[in-house]
């Protein structure tokens, strides 16, 4: 699969796609990612890319003839891709469109900067992309997200296609509980189903735990999921052995409390 990435700094993924699993499956040639830079587009002797906003306000937007005669480049450099913008207003990126995008031939990034593209840009979107509702200074950071995540659905990028699977979101619930050596550590045990070595209880264990975990932490998710009468009675069994509220600690920490509405997030 070949991701290119349109960027204002390029530098930004001088080494991170080089490391560890991304960077073996480029080595094999299962990802080739291609980053290019579009200010050498910009206009007049310092390449401009931006300029204020009409009817005022602060910050740059970033003006529609530059980007969009890189993209338009860009977009005959190779066979037809999907663009995608990374903006706040996108729909937001989940492991369900993860997959749709690893089954494509090519995909382009557009990353963000400043206080935004210039409205007249969109048009030039396939798809537009959110990683969340909150703010980062460009769109550099979410398609690192996008690209990691689209690199492990393709085949290969991943040793073994079961640590895929297993993944929180990838069927729509998040991870069961994960422990290893030592079984006792501090006076805390690892659950005895994991020690007996009865394969098909511990996947009965490990699902009904997911899906005990996705309904208490993340109940929107729980919601969508099409559960089978087997997942209800696994559930129930993981609601037996469930702590009780009062052996959780209590988090340090929670957004819910706080005041104020929620940031839009310029990615």
């Amino acid at each position: 699969m070949r991701i290119d990435i349109l960027t204002l700094i390029p530098n930004a993924f001088a080494t991170v796609f080089d490391e560890s699993i991304l960077g073996a499956a480029r080595r094999q040639g299962l990802i080739d990612i291609r980053v290019h830079s579009f200010r050498e587009f910009g206009e007049g002797r310092h390449l401009t890319v931006d300029d204020a906003p009409f009817g005022g306000g602060p910050g740059m937007v970033l003006k529609p003839g530059p980007l969009v005669t890189a993209l338009r480049r860009l977009r005959q450099d190779g066979p037809p891709a999907p663009v995608v913008g990374l903006t706040p207003q996108g729909t937001t990126f989940t492991q369900a469109t993860a997959k749709e995008l690893a089954r494509l031939e090519r995909v382009i990034l557009v990353c963000g900067r400043y206080e935004g593209f210039d409205e007249r840009i969109l048009a030039e979107f396939d798809l537009q992309l959110s990683i969340g509702d909150y703010v980062l200074t460009g769109g550099e950071f979410p398609a690192m997200v996008v690209v990691d995540a689209v690199s492990r659905m393709i085949p290969g990028t991943v040793g073994r296609a079961e640590s895929v699977q297993e993944d929180s979101f990838y069927d729509g619930t998040l991870d069961h509980p994960q422990f290893t050596r030592p079984a006792t550590w501090e006076g805390r045990t690892i659950p005895g189903v994991l020690l007996d070595g009865h394969h098909a209880k511990i996947t009965d264990w490990r699902r009904g735990e997911a899906l005990w975990r996705t309904a208490a932490q993340r109940p929107d998710l729980f919601r969508r999921l099409p559960l089978t009468p087997r997942d209800r009675t696994l559930l129930q069994g993981a609601l037996r052995t469930a702590p009780a509220p009062a052996d959780s600690p209590a988090p340090a920490f929670s957004p819910a409390r706080r005041r104020g509405g929620q940031a839009s997030s310029p990615v």
